[in-house]
Order: structure tokens, then sequence, then C-alpha cells
């Protein structure tokens, strides 16, 4: 009797490897860095995965919800150590903000899309562990030192997906220098108070007013004391 042959399979190709949310979301990261966080869809994603767009719901409730995703990813990059600021906790937070802002400016759609998503994985966890940790060195009260964090979230976000989008976008651009002409035409007769402060509305480095803003942010935060419950 001859040997049993092992039988062949007729598929072109090997067994698709099971979905989880991780390769999910990996997927949809590659996608962004690739095409942008427009071509990052529940149809697009399924299609690079081979299967069908109802199978991604068992893991990702909606796009929303994917885009949240794709930003935590990417706030794995922020540099939470903060070393390059300084020693002190004032000089450490600002470079993690600084950190954070810059990761959400490589990805204009993705910052502007953080001003609405927040996200809720572990590298927002991380991120928000190491801002209370350093802003409440300051002293400040529990209060304060929440309420700070999500204000600087909020200026850094908006900061990112401003300059991001005026950077890489021609029309955003164009849109900035027609306001910048408007303000620079502006009556001294009509509008005395925006006249008596040009140049410096609309001047100043990036750097600069990164850490202006900053400061004035912190400035506030410690020395603010949050309303009591009763207010």
């Amino acid at each position: 009797m001859s040997a049993r042959r092992e039988p062949v399979s007729r598929r072109d190709r090997p067994a698709k490897p099971a979905l989880s949310r991780r390769w999910i979301v990996e997927t949809a990261v590659r996608i962004m860095r690739a095409e942008g966080l427009e071509k990052v869809t529940m149809r697009r994603l399924a299609q690079e995965l081979d299967t069908g767009p109802a199978s991604l719901y068992v893991y990702v409730a909606n796009t929303a919800e994917l885009h949240a995703e794709v930003l935590d990813a990417l706030l794995g990059e922020v540099d939470l150590t903060g070393r390059d600021g300084g020693e002190g906790w004032r000089e450490r937070l600002r470079a993690v903000i600084r950190s954070y802002t810059l990761v959400l400016a490589a990805h204009p759609q993705l910052a502007r899309s953080a001003l609405v998503a927040r996200p809720s994985g572990e590298n927002y966890l991380l991120l928000v562990e190491r801002l209370l940790d350093l802003l409440s060195r300051s002293g400040a009260a529990p209060e304060q030192v929440a309420w700070g964090v999500d204000k600087l979230l909020q200026d850094a976000t908006a900061t990112a997906a401003e300059q991001s989008t005026r950077e890489r976008d021609p029309a955003a651009e164009e849109d900035w220098n027609a306001t910048v002409r408007a303000l620079g035409a502006a009556s001294e007769a009509t509008h005395p108070a925006i006249a008596a402060h040009m140049p410096a509305l609309v001047g100043g480095a990036t750097e600069e007013r990164f850490r202006w803003g900053f400061d004035v942010l912190v400035n506030g935060i410690t020395r603010t004391p949050a309303p009591a419950a009763d207010d």
C-alpha cells in the first residue's frame, strides 16, 4: 500500500491571521502615515485587512473611536521624561507639552481630530499621569492641578492643529496671509487698538510664543485657586 499523501491546500495564500484590536489599530496607523487620516475609514481598513467592515465593529465601535485609538497609538511617541527641558518640574513639564505638541503637529488631520476626540488608551493615561505628577510638584491644590492639566492639553492641541494646518495646507496658509494683510491694513481711525498692537499681533517666533503661552498658563494655574464646590 502506498503512503498516504498530504493534502494540498487549494487556497492561493495561507490562512489570514485572526483579527485583534491591536492589529486593527496598527493597520490604521500605517494607513494614516501613508495616505492621511481621511483614508482611515472602516471600509478602507476592512479592505486592507481582507475582511468585511462588519467584522471590525466587534473590536471598534465606529470611525471616531478608531481615530481616537490611532491618536492614542501616536501618543506613545511623546517623550514623557522631559529631560531635554532641564531638572526643574516646570522645565520638564514644558518639555513634555512641547513633545506632545510636536507629535500632533506632524499629523495635521489628527491634530484637528484631537480637538473633539479624546483617547482613552494606555498612552493617553501615561501622558496624563506624567503631567499631573509634574504639575503637582508646584504645590498647587489638587483641583488646580487637575483642571490645569486639562487646560494645558487643550491649548497644546489647538496650537498643534493651527500651526500644522497652516504650514502644510496652502489654502490655510493663504487664509492666514489674508488675515495678516487685513490686520495690517486696519485704519488707526476705525481700529485704533489693532493699529496700536501691530506688528506684535502677528509677530513673534513660534518657539517664543510657545514658551510665553506655557508660562502664562502655568503661572495662572498655580496662582489661581479653583472655586469651592458650593460657589
